[in-house]
């Protein structure tokens, strides 16, 4: 068992964030010590990696909360959460497309740049 700022080091949030995540229902309820402080598991923590890798991909806060209620629910609501994970993995894959198209920009421009470097140079760019 772990307390709050072992697991902000961790993870490297704050821990306002773990706070914030428990309190909006994005992970499961910490257990508390006797003198009230959190006190966090293995599947906690996993809970809060979950909950940042889906937050750093652009899932919503209410989807997050959503998925939640159907673990909660038990396995009755498996197909129900995969549907869930397909639909954000195809909108990752579509970011993932997107982000892709601007890099092949950006390298277009710094190979544009560097053409322009050696001719104003006077220097035979090699290839």
């Amino acid at each position: 068992m772990k307390g709050i700022k072992e697991v902000s080091i961790e993870t490297g949030l704050p821990a306002s964030t773990l706070r914030y995540y428990e309190s909006e229902g994005l992970i499961p309820p910490v257990q508390r010590t006797e003198s009230g402080l959190r006190s966090y598991n293995e599947e906690d923590i996993e809970w809060v990696y979950f909950v940042t890798a889906m937050r750093q991909t652009g899932m919503s806060i209410s989807l997050i909360q959503k998925y939640l209620e159907l673990y909660y629910e038990g396995d009755v609501t498996i197909s129900e959460r995969r549907l869930m994970m397909l639909n954000h993995k195809i909108h990752v894959e579509h970011q993932l497309a997107d982000i892709y198209r601007h890099l092949e920009k950006i390298n277009y421009k710094l190979a544009l740049y560097d053409v322009l470097e050696a001719e104003m140079n006077n220097k035979k760019l090699r290839i």
